[in-house]
């Protein structure tokens, strides 16, 4: 393994740290809820903004398994959607990683953070916002992932390399 230049700290996933990036999707206190159905579920309503209609775009409801990464990890690539945001929320109560960059031409590596999303969590990465692809933690990973789909696919996805071994993600 190439010697480190840039380890990235992994911070807690809160909805403050993540506005720039997009929305976290919880449970919690903060959200807006309501009790429904006789009083036998709560609510927690309108927790992500859901931006797919560009250029004619649909939402589209997927399921993405991903397998775990090895770690330490190089961060080498980031992708993003110019057409619209993009929603994972893991099916299993497990913890997983989200690496994301402010909207731009290219994400500056020093602006690039890391967030452990804690069982219960999931995000919705706003329309533009730079983001390394799935990381699964210990195991194979279910997502319930809500996209755009439309005209401009597969044009709603830009991948660009980073430098490699330049940032590292460490356990």
């Amino acid at each position: 393994m190439p010697q480190p230049r840039h380890t990235l700290p992994i911070e807690p996933l809160t909805a403050e740290a993540f506005r720039p990036f997009g929305d976290v999707i919880e449970a919690s206190d903060t959200a807006q809820h309501f009790t429904i159905n006789d009083g036998f579920a709560e609510r927690y309503h309108d927790l992500a903004h859901i931006d797919t209609a560009a250029e004619g775009g649909s939402t589209l409801v997927s399921l993405f398994r991903a397998k775990p990464r090895a770690f330490p990890l190089s961060v080498a690539t980031m992708e993003r959607h110019p057409l619209g945001s993009q929603a994972f929320v893991a099916l299993a109560p497990v913890p997983f990683l989200v690496v994301v960059a402010p909207p731009g031409a290219a994400p500056d590596p020093q602006a690039i953070r890391c967030f452990l999303a804690q069982a219960g969590q999931g995000v919705n990465y706003a329309r533009g916002t730079w983001h390394h692809p799935l990381l699964a933690l210990d195991a194979p990973t279910d997502f319930l992932v809500i996209d755009r789909g439309g005209p401009a696919e597969p044009g709603n996805c830009d991948v660009i390399a980073l430098e490699e071994g330049a940032l590292w993600l460490v356990r």
